[in-house]
């Protein structure tokens, strides 16, 4: 099997070994220690990770492609980089003749300086399962890094039909990348090395912050605000009392979005002796770039007949009014237009309500 491994051997490592074996700073898991996994890539770019794929070659055999992977040992051992130039063929065993078992397919290197094996080479191998109702995958040995498991049901054979590969093989590698890289991962669920480390999910970026992986950039979430209610008068001071306000907004890089719901109580009020010069002001979750006409619309309404939209209109960077753009369903006009206040377009009182909604850019 022509997988070889820099740095292994007692003799005869040869030139190419050094170079085509990964060696390196890779993504660390401990200050001595390296994440083990396959270097992901393929030649076409389409596959996270195309080394060491596997696929069924014969009714019970299989093929390995060729990869390049990092498998960490202890501390004192260190990484092994291991690569495979070429395929390699693996023979499965026959199905038990009553039970179904899960072999693991790996990689292994063995270190006779640590493990007292005899040898020091590195080899992709099978390792069978036990035959079970419920059959589990073995452990898998140490110094190795799984790549797949593999499904052999019961009374498995080449005379039988085989292994059926489009459904036996389940996926178990991992990615390594060289130490402030990208790992692309599938299933996995290791912590990061430290807070700053990227990975890609296949959606998306996350960032470890030093106790989860997060989404990055940071997902925009819909947060509650409430509006300071003021007048441009500065006068007849407006209060909520006790009204319904559901009020929300998000922001997404230099784009608002908000949503407001006012249901006006017993105890809201439109300010002492109003005039309509006392226009309304509602304050904005987050502050504008600048003014602007229009940045969205409400529907005002008194009763079933009596209702009106307004357009929502950035009078200053700072809070919006609400300036009257409609007559009513009815036919009637409205008893005050312009901009709304305690008597435009008609006298506020308990079970009224403001709904609007509106899109704006963000100051910077």
């Amino acid at each position: 099997m022509n997988i070889r491994s820099a740095w292994l051997p007692v003799t005869g490592q040869t030139r190419s070994d050094t170079r085509v074996a990964s060696l390196g700073a890779l993504t660390p898991t401990s200050p001595v220690a390296t994440r083990s996994g396959v270097l992901p890539g393929s030649s076409d770019g389409k596959w996270r990770i195309s080394g060491f794929t596997v696929t069924g070659s014969t009714a019970m055999g299989a093929t390995v492609y060729p990869g390049r992977a990092v498998i960490q040992g202890t501390d004192t051992q260190g990484a092994y980089p291991v690569v495979l130039t070429q395929t390699a063929a693996l023979t499965f065993a026959d199905g038990h003749a009553q039970y179904g078992r899960i072999d693991l397919i790996v990689i292994r290197v063995r270190d006779d300086e640590y493990d007292a094996t005899g040898r020091s080479d590195a080899s992709v191998e099978v390792v069978q399962g036990a035959p079970s109702a419920a059959p589990v995958p073995p452990a898998a040995p140490q110094l190795s890094l799984p790549l797949y498991t593999v499904a052999v049901p019961a009374g498995t054979s080449a005379g039988t039909g085989g292994i059926n590969w489009t459904s036996a093989l389940t996926g178990l590698r991992t990615a390594t990348v060289a130490i402030g890289g990208i790992v692309p991962v599938t299933t996995d669920t290791a912590i990061g090395a430290y807070p700053g480390q990227y990975r890609d999910f296949g959606n998306g970026l996350q960032r470890w912050d030093g106790t989860a992986w997060q989404a990055y950039p940071p997902q925009p979430v819909w947060q509650n605000w409430t509006p300071a209610w003021t007048t441009a008068t500065g006068l007849a001071t407006p209060s909520f009392g006790n009204a319904v306000i559901e009020c929300r907004y998000i922001r997404n890089g230099p784009t608002v979005h908000l949503n407001f719901a006012i249901t006006f109580g017993t105890t809201s009020s439109g300010g002492t002796n109003p005039a309509t010069t006392d226009n309304w002001r509602f304050s904005l979750p987050v502050k504008a770039a600048s003014a602007f006409k229009c940045v969205g619309f409400a529907d005002l309404t008194a009763t079933t007949r009596e209702r009106a939209v307004a357009r929502v209109r950035l009078t200053s960077p700072d809070f919006f009014e609400l300036e009257i753009s409609s007559g009513q369903p009815s036919g009637d006009s409205v008893l005050y237009a312009g901009l709304v206040d305690a008597l435009t377009p008609w006298t506020w009182v308990a079970g009224h309500t403001i709904f609007g909604t509106a899109t704006y850019e963000a100051a910077q």
